[in-house]
């Protein structure tokens, strides 16, 4: 587990940022709730969260769903104070991933504060809605959805890069503050197209140009989450980047 400390072994996860079944949320939620746990599955569009908690539901989890946006406190509040409802909350991912890249020049002071609220406030809202849960039952396990624009900034990206930038930070100050109070905080980045629904549907043709495993697979990045997870308390990665074997970097 995540410290030598006893823990209940089914505690509830709490998955900010649901979408669609083949995302990089539903699979995290499918790996815990293999593992026994209870979920918590959250997000602003309601059909696609419905869509994903009905075949969670199918696969026997026990599952739970919110609807709302991570960046608003009230909403964070509620979405952490549900998953305690379904057992002691053991693990918070903010896995926030949109993204409207365009020339910086005709980028809107709006789309510059939107995707710092998705994932920048987001992620803050998210930490300071689950961490008083962890200090108060001592242990717990909070993981941020980083990118490749969490280190470096692209052309026409820097609304997203910024935002990732800003989350990434966040994730170093709070591991340092609250991992000697047993928590671990960790930032996973994702360095690489995702086979997912987002990018399959903007653009359908990268999954032949890239080749066999020259996507990231959900599953296989929902398995590093469950791993973060899982790390004894000695020996804990703050930071860890996925990529595909084939990606250049």
């Amino acid at each position: 587990m995540a410290s030598e400390t006893p823990l209940p072994p089914l505690g509830s996860v709490l998955i900010v940022g649901v979408g669609a079944s083949l995302g990089t949320g539903a699979a995290i939620a499918r790996r815990f709730a293999r593992a026994g746990h209870p979920i918590l599955i959250a997000g602003r569009n309601g059909e696609k969260l419905s869509e994903t908690y009905a075949e969670l539901k199918a696969i026997g989890a026990n599952v739970a769903m919110a609807v709302g946006d991570g960046s608003v406190a009230e909403d964070a509040q509620r979405f952490v104070a549900e998953a305690q409802a379904l057992a002691p909350l053991a693990v918070a991912i903010h896995n926030a991933g949109s993204n409207n890249p365009a020339p910086f020049l005709k980028v809107s002071q709006a789309r510059f504060e939107g995707h710092w609220r998705e994932h920048t406030l987001g992620g803050f809202q998210t930490a300071q809605a689950s961490i008083p849960a962890f200090l108060e039952q001592g242990f717990g396990t909070l993981i941020f959805t980083g990118a490749s624009g969490s280190l470096r900034g692209k052309a026409n990206f820097s609304p997203f890069a910024a935002a990732k930038a800003g989350l990434r930070a966040l994730s170093q100050s709070l591991a340092r503050e609250f991992g000697p109070q047993n928590i671990h905080v960790a930032h996973v980045i994702i360095d690489g197209g995702i086979h997912g629904e987002r990018l399959l549907t903007l653009a359908p043709q990268w999954a032949e140009q890239r080749g066999p495993d020259g996507m990231l697979n959900v599953e296989a990045i929902a398995e590093a989450y469950y791993m973060l997870h899982m790390q004894q308390r000695s020996a804990w990665t703050q930071e860890l980047d996925l990529r595909p074997w084939s990606e250049t970097f």
